[in-house]
């Protein structure tokens, strides 16, 4: 399920704001709705489904929807618990302190047997082959070993 933001109109003090909702099942099935956010309320204004929803899948959609639409619609103090951060992967510093940083997860990961290109995977939350580049630059900065001797 998926609730995303699609474009608000602000009028005074009054704002409304309406929300692509995207509901997918395993068998396949698809619900599209557009729900609009106006004062308090939230209202569904419309919805597609394919394979078109029986009477009985109709009258529950309400329920499906309720809670990503209230974590969507609901500004973050007027929920019970605060929201979590969204981003994809760990803040990880750039430059020089990131690449001390890999060398020093690629060398912890090396002394404990394990695979020290994953452990510099899972720090910074980047590709095997951006996790690569990393540690090919920690190595030119000279915080790791050569790979090879240079000829």
């Amino acid at each position: 399920m998926s609730v995303r933001h699609a474009w608000m109109v602000s009028e005074g003090d009054a704002a409304t704001s309406w929300f692509d909702v995207r509901l997918a099942f395993a068998d396949g099935a698809r619900v599209d709705a557009l729900a609009v956010l106006s004062g308090q309320d939230v209202r569904v204004e419309g919805v597609r489904a394919d394979p078109p929803l029986s009477l009985d899948d109709l009258a529950v959609l309400a329920e499906w929807l309720e809670d990503p639409l209230f974590e969507a619609c609901v500004p973050g103090p007027a929920r019970a618990a605060p929201a979590a951060s969204r981003r994809a992967r760990p803040a990880w510093p750039r430059g020089r302190e990131g690449r001390r940083l890999v060398a020093h997860e690629y060398r912890a990961a090396r002394d404990e047997g394990g695979d020290p290109v994953l452990a510099v995977m899972r720090a910074t939350g980047h590709s095997r082959r951006k996790s690569l580049r990393l540690i090919g630059q920690a190595r030119d900065e000279g915080f790791l070993t050569p790979r090879r001797a240079r000829r």
